[in-house]
């Protein structure tokens, strides 16, 4: 131990880090994302005002922002935004509850995998937006070939997903649980859904974005109401501004939705260090 000179002993002192704290430095880069779309809208702006861009062809932010707000007060966004949603869930859980079971099904089966898994990997390099013609021609112009279209486009990056993270499961720790007396539901439980959780999450993100793809083509096609429905009534009317609208309020739900399940995939595998 060093004393000082007057033979008192001295003090260990910790070293100064000076480096930022880890919160502050993400407060900067969140800060610092956000002038790439600032300067985007001023200039838009700058040039709607100047005349380099006409109104008819594109609206102006301030234009697309009072036509919001138009739309809302009349009641249009609120009754197509509670339409869309509808679809989108109805759809989206009809494709993930088939995808999930497919893909655990052909993962764990190995007659599941010689049935399931050719005729869902034909089908999923045919373009289902390109079905839309075939739905409508099937199911009439009501709500079946909207959500059909969209647990379409659904279904299949869930199933590759869950079907990969089923395969991907280690087998030592399959053949630990059955040596440790696991029943087929335990091994379940305890094995292969931990195991796949990770793809299945990647694959329930992917399945989010097409959901919404696929529903804006579904209503812009065959609709009389929904966000697909308001886009279509203002393109006849050559309204840019509520075109524009409906065009971000879909981009909000589709981040909204992606958000979410990224919170849930902090969540869910928080036991393995995971910073979505």
């Amino acid at each position: 131990m060093s004393t000082t000179l007057s033979g008192a002993p001295a003090r260990a002192t910790a070293p100064v880090d000076a480096r930022p704290a880890p919160g502050g430095r993400r407060e900067r880069v969140a800060w610092k994302r956000w002038i790439s779309p600032v300067a985007i809208l001023v200039l838009w702006q700058l040039a709607s005002t100047t005349g380099l861009l006409a109104e008819d062809e594109l609206a102006s932010p301030l234009r697309v922002v009072q036509a919001a707000w138009d739309v809302t007060v009349s009641g249009e966004l609120p009754e197509g935004l509670f339409v869309s949603l509808g679809r989108v869930i109805v759809g989206f859980a009809l494709g993930a509850v088939l995808g999930v079971v497919l893909g655990v099904w052909s993962g764990l089966s190995h007659w599941g995998g010689l049935l399931i898994d050719p005729p869902v990997q034909m089908l999923r390099t045919l373009p289902h937006l390109a079905l839309v013609p075939l739905f409508i021609l099937w199911f009439g112009v009501q709500e079946t070939p909207k959500i059909l279209l969209v647990a379409l486009g659904v279904l299949f990056p869930i199933y590759l997903n869950v079907h990969a993270g089923v395969r991907g499961v280690d087998p030592k720790l399959l053949e630990m649980a059955q040596v440790s007396g696991f029943d087929r539901r335990e091994v379940l439980r305890h094995v292969v859904i931990p195991g796949a959780l990770p793809s299945a999450l990647t694959g329930l993100r992917l399945s989010l974005g097409i959901a919404w793809l696929s529903l804006v083509v579904a209503e812009t096609v065959s609709a009389d109401s929904g966000l697909g429905y308001l886009i279509m009534d203002a393109r006849e009317f050559l309204r840019t501004d509520v075109i524009v609208v409906g065009l971000v309020v879909y981009a909000l739900l589709g981040l909204g939705t992606d958000a979410l399940v990224r919170r849930i995939e902090r969540r869910a595998l928080r036991w393995r260090g995971v910073q979505a």
